[in-house]
């Protein structure tokens, strides 16, 4: 019998289910019933863990992307420690930007940082377009974590053209974005030019990804909810959706997620996911009525809860598993990433806890 890496088998020609293909997380995602809800947590890959912070010390954060043995064991402890069902590629949104040669770091307790910001239509011409050589170390984590996961799927994922142009546009993190809108209102054919060039770039770092083996991917637009919805329609919109229908013919399951998004889910429904990731601010089943019932949700835990007595983690975990069941598909996460203070225990006995609540007898 053989495996390949969409899970796959083969016993003399017939083939069969198994592997990542048939995980509870990608059947949750493709709207399938499966044995439990699947959990991850976003930033589940360091953040939290006393191993992910002896392993990166010293370490800087874009020099960890780049070394795909250290992405592999970053990737796995959590897999290892939580037993999720589903691993994340560790890496950083802006590893697809500074492949394409802008100068950039990302400075501890700040985030990115861009050291000549986007201004002009020729500062739009300095994104080169990347390919697998470029980021040949991402393709290389990801194949060594496909042969260590085995029937655990492993998400990929990139930043949305959005959240990407905010960045460069701004120099850094923001959070008025005022720069960002500045450029986006004043002047949309340079705006739209730029998010052009940032949308291939992310395709291709995600076919990068996808062409190595991985069983799904997210495309984080953390800061699309500073928008309105007429905006997100007119300046987002169009970019987002051609990177996601870029990955259609993958035939692998597509989330995005956007923090404060609540008045945007119908609208990034529309961009083309097979999955809409909700925050803590709308209960999913609110969320799945906005995004329609041909979707999949992902959330939404607050993770300032996961700070509180378990009691209450135990209680709002019970909420969002009711509250998913709205949903033609529901992968239990957090609303956002996981706080560096959380204590990893509790994100153990939260994953426990989902599957118990959860289960559902075999077929």
């Amino acid at each position: 019998m053989t495996t390949d890496t969409t899970g796959t088998a083969a016993r003399d020609g017939e083939p069969r289910r198994g592997g990542p293909a048939d995980s509870p997380f990608v059947r949750a995602c493709r709207r399938e019933p499966g044995p439990h809800t699947p959990v991850w947590f976003m930033r589940q890959a360091g953040r939290s863990l006393p191993e992910y912070r002896e392993i990166r010390a010293n370490v800087p954060m874009l020099e960890s992307c780049r070394r795909p043995e250290l992405v592999t064991e970053i990737t796995l402890q959590p897999v290892r420690r939580h037993g999720v069902d589903a691993a994340i590629l560790f890496s950083d949104i802006v590893v697809p930007v500074a492949a394409a040669g802008i100068d950039l770091d990302i400075v501890p307790g700040t985030g990115p940082v861009v050291a000549e910001p986007v201004r002009t239509a020729a500062d739009v011409e300095r994104i080169n377009p990347i390919g697998r050589d470029d980021v040949s170390y991402v393709d290389e984590a990801v194949r060594l974590l496909v042969a260590e996961l085995g029937d655990t799927p492993l998400i990929g994922f990139a930043g949305a053209p959005f959240t990407l142009a905010s960045y460069l546009v701004e120099g850094g993190p923001s959070r008025t974005h005022a720069k960002t809108k500045a450029l986006m209102y004043g002047d949309p054919e340079l705006w739209h030019a730029l998010c052009a060039r940032l949308a291939e770039v992310t395709l291709a770092f995600l076919r990068v990804q996808v062409d190595a083996g991985v069983s799904a991917v997210q495309l984080f637009d953390s800061w699309a909810g500073a928008l309105s919805e007429a905006d997100y329609r007119r300046y987002v919109l169009p970019h987002s959706a051609h990177v996601l229908a870029g990955l259609a013919d993958a035939g692998l399951p597509r989330i995005h997620f956007g923090v404060g998004t609540a008045e945007l889910l119908g609208a990034m429904g529309e961009a083309g996911a097979d999955v809409v990731g909700v925050d803590w601010r709308t209960p999913l089943d609110v969320a799945t009525r906005r995004i329609g019932p041909d979707k999949a949700v992902q959330g939404n835990l607050d993770p300032a809860v996961l700070l509180a007595p378990w009691e209450v983690v135990e209680s709002q975990v019970r909420r969002i598993l009711d509250q998913g069941r709205a949903a033609p598909g529901h992968v239990f996460n957090l609303g956002h990433g996981v706080l560096p203070e959380t204590d990893p225990e509790v994100l153990t006995r939260v994953v426990a806890l989902v599957h118990e609540l959860s289960a559902r007898p075999a077929a």
